[in-house]
């Protein structure tokens, strides 16, 4: 009985051990479980980030082939378009994706269930949703207390960036067309993580009004309506990677574009879409790159 009674209190005092916690991806699948999972996949730049800044990354076996080499080393790297037999060879017991790879590859996720392996789809869309995003990251990790000192430090260290941006006269603050895809003129639809970064860096979003596509994140803004609008803009700033790969050559050159103030006084700016895009801590970074370019370029 003595040695029944102290295995219980070892396990309870286990720092791994969560109890009963449930998390809920995005596309409304909730899990429980007892104990944070050991061997985790992710598939999407973010989870990986964040995992590793959560130190967690002894229990991250898997990322995507996006990943630099530097974090691939020693892991392996894996791919929506894998057969389920690739990562079940792996061992894994969570695979982290996006909605995204679950509505294009959805067979994959059912076989890899199938085997008794956890796959959730996250991705937030808003700040809020990204803190309890973070937390739940913590709670499947293992890494719970990490979690919540990220999050804390973040909400901390933007709310006196807010301040300081808020404090600033609303004469000097710039307008700012904020570029999602160039090839369709959209821009960040309100609420998005994106302005967030915008407006923690002192800019004013021209076009506040602009209609979120399918609840996403990228709002249309239209050709026609920026280019009437172009007089008002102070500066054009652009995500640059995968999602949108432009230049600066690419929008100074763009037919057009001379109609837009900023474009001819050579206020196009370029920020990395991993700094304003990612639902990470990073985004302060972003923030401050951001900042610099909008008052110092």
């Amino acid at each position: 009985m003595i040695r029944i009674f102290l295995a219980t209190m070892l396990l309870l005092l286990t720092p791994q051990a969560v109890g009963a916690a449930s998390v809920t991806d995005s596309l409304g699948r909730t899990i429980t479980f007892d104990q944070p999972f050991e061997r985790i996949v992710s598939l999407y730049a973010a989870h990986t980030r964040n995992l590793l800044l959560m130190d967690a990354g002894d229990r991250l076996i898997g990322v995507s082939r996006s990943a630099n080499e530097s974090i691939a080393e020693g892991r392996a790297v894996l791919g929506s378009r894998d057969g389920a037999e690739r990562f079940l060879a792996h061992r894994p017991d969570l695979v982290l994706i996006r909605p995204m790879h679950e509505r294009a590859h959805s067979g994959i996720w059912q076989q890899l269930r199938a085997q008794g392996v956890t796959v959730l789809a996250i991705q937030p869309g808003t700040p809020q949703e990204m803190y309890d995003y973070w937390l739940d990251l913590g709670l499947l990790s293992g890494k719970a207390d990490a979690a919540q000192t990220m999050t804390d430090t973040f909400r901390s260290e933007l709310k006196t960036m807010l301040e300081q941006a808020e404090a600033r006269p609303q004469s000097e603050r710039p307008v700012v067309f904020f570029e999602s895809i160039h090839r369709y003129y959209r821009t960040f639809s309100p609420g998005s993580m994106p302005l967030l970064v915008l407006r923690a860096a002192g800019g004013v979003n021209a076009f506040p009004d602009a209609p979120a596509r399918r609840g996403s994140n990228i709002a249309d803004c239209g050709r026609e309506r920026l280019l009437a609008s172009g007089h008002r803009i102070d500066a054009y700033v652009t995500q640059v990677g995968r999602m949108n790969p432009v230049t600066e050559r690419t929008i100074t050159e763009e037919p057009g574009f001379t109609a837009i103030k900023a474009v001819r006084e050579g206020r196009v700016l370029l920020v990395d879409e991993a700094l304003v895009s990612r639902p990470t801590p990073d985004l302060l970074e972003g923030a401050r790159t951001l900042r610099e370019m909008l008052f110092h370029h």
